[in-house]
């Protein structure tokens, strides 16, 4: 019988967000293919270090043995290396006693399309134009913000898991966040105000945090392995909607954070979150120096 992925939560990582390729990156954009492949063959025994999704991905699996159920959660390389350069990411993989076991090496190609044959419910990768085809078709995707030097250490265990979410374009569609842009805050906030009572429509994040507080519903709230924010600029009068959107969704989101402008980071290096989704770079960018920081490109119309 055919192994079955329709039920299990399924999370597709890049080897760049997985591991810190910045280097080799580096080799492949100021040298070419070859440069790149060579290099990796020639280092292919050598362990690569931890990248920004590295933490998260190590605990999630780990929620595996909690669940009683060693497939619960699945992750999958999804890469543009080819078969031939994918030996070191392999290698890595083995060496961190990470269960992860299957994969798509796309040789250069786009990863797009394998995304709902894997059924994935979140996708995170260094590609810019595969996080927004994977957005295009409703599946929750991040491009990785990864502007600072910061590294990351196989020894930073997590106890409880910490996810972070904006709101609009996020875990809501931008229908709200455009009537701010095109009309401003006085507009938004009538629009929000009469509109307390209708929920918001659902984001690209929206099945994510569903799945997530399903895995919630499954342990006694005070020992949850995972933890949730809501992290929005949005401030009374605009927070109703979101408590109401949220209660009628029938999610949990253990802390919400409504900040009326005020920056991010400190919050979340507050609230010690392992990953932080947001739709701006403006957030994301400051973001990353506290927290692993992905940027949700806003659905194509």
């Amino acid at each position: 019988m055919a192994y079955d992925l329709v039920n299990k939560l399924v999370i597709g990582v890049s080897s760049r967000a997985l591991f810190d390729l910045r280097k080799e990156n580096d080799i492949f954009e100021k040298e070419g293919v070859k440069a790149y492949r060579d290099y990796q063959i020639q280092h292919e025994n050598d362990v690569l270090n931890p990248g920004p999704g590295f933490s998260l991905i190590k605990a999630l699996l780990s929620l595996n043995k909690l669940l009683n159920d060693s497939h619960s959660i699945e992750v999958i390389i999804m890469s543009r290396n080819s078969a031939d350069t994918s030996l070191r990411v392999f290698n890595s993989i083995k060496h961190y006693n990470l269960d992860i076991t299957r994969a798509v090496l796309a040789s250069g190609g786009s990863l797009a399309p394998y995304l709902n044959a894997f059924h994935t419910d979140l996708f995170l990768s260094a590609y810019e134009d595969d996080v927004q085809e994977a957005i295009n078709s409703g599946i929750a995707a991040g491009i990785i913000c990864n502007d600072s030097d910061k590294s990351y250490s196989p020894c930073d265990d997590i106890d409880k898991i910490r996810i972070a979410f904006d709101g609009d374009a996020v875990l809501f569609t931008d229908e709200s966040e455009l009537i701010y842009q095109e009309k401003g805050l006085e507009a938004f906030e009538e629009n929000e105000r009469i509109n307390a009572n209708n929920p918001l429509p659902k984001g690209p994040f929206a099945n994510f945090l569903k799945a997530i507080s399903d895995i919630q519903e499954k342990f006694p709230e005070e020992d949850s392995p995972i933890r949730t924010a809501l992290v929005t600029a949005r401030s009374a009068p605009a927070h109703e909607r979101v408590i109401r959107t949220l209660r009628a969704w029938n999610v949990r989101i253990d802390e919400a954070f409504f900040l009326g402008g005020v920056q991010k980071k400190d919050f979340l290096e507050a609230f010690g979150a392992n990953i932080f989704f947001d739709d701006q770079a403006i957030h994301t960018s400051p973001a990353s120096e506290v927290v692993p920081s992905f940027r949700v490109p806003v659905k194509k119309r």
